[in-house]
């Protein structure tokens, strides 16, 4: 864990409603997989996450991980 804060871990990580994954609604899916209402967060209608402050993402621990964008 602590070479998270160090900011030495490996790969990428990509959130809904950025440029790589543009469709916000598409946090349904990942909503479906994880079941984040069991420690609190809910999805709205806008597919925004509440509480505020929450934060999802797909992360992928692979040296070749690279970000893209969708057009």
């Amino acid at each position: 864990m602590k070479y998270a804060f160090a900011a030495k871990h490996q790969g990428q990580r990509f959130s809904f409603g950025y440029p790589v994954c543009p469709y916000l609604e598409d946090q349904a899916k990942l909503f479906n997989l994880g079941r984040p209402e069991d420690i609190g967060v809910q999805l709205t209608e806008g597919f925004m996450m509440e509480p505020e402050a929450s934060v999802s993402a797909m992360v992928f621990a692979h040296l070749d991980a690279r970000n893209f964008v969708v057009n």
